[in-house]
């Protein structure tokens, strides 16, 4: 259930400049099928509104992995919205963690692949912003 929460968030995220890029939509049903959905699954989600639902006891790296998604789905079509960058940050607030976090994200994730150490090292620093009662 929070994988397909996930996707609906970043479908949302999608949607905000009016049009679902191709690069994003194709983003978002890898993240499905690496996750056990199939594409016919989550197709027809890009035609509906979702509501904004974080779930509750994520784990931290889950946390991670939501604004990770985000972020790298906000970089993908290589313009950046106020409106996705603000979306971005509400939700990394909801996840618990310090708006600022947003800074490290946005200069430290790469559109393509991201190697492990790289992917470890922007987790560590995430975690700082992370408030002690998540």
């Amino acid at each position: 259930m929070a994988v397909l929460n996930q996707m609906k968030l970043l479908i949302s995220l999608a949607q905000i400049d009016g049009k679902v890029a191709e690069r994003e939509q194709y983003y978002i049903l890898n993240i499905g099928r690496a996750n056990g959905f199939y594409p016919d699954e989550i197709t027809p989600l890009f035609d509906q509104r979702h509501e904004l639902i974080v779930p509750e006891n994520l784990t931290n790296d889950q946390k991670f992995n939501y604004i990770f998604s985000l972020v790298q789905l906000m970089k993908i079509d290589e313009r950046m919205y106020k409106e996705e960058m603000m979306f971005c940050s509400q939700i990394a607030i909801k996840l618990g963690y310090d708006q600022q976090v947003m800074f490290d994200l946005l200069l430290q994730v790469k559109v393509g692949n991201m190697s492990e150490s790289e992917m470890t090292e922007l987790k560590n620093k995430t975690d700082k912003y992370l408030s002690t009662q998540a």
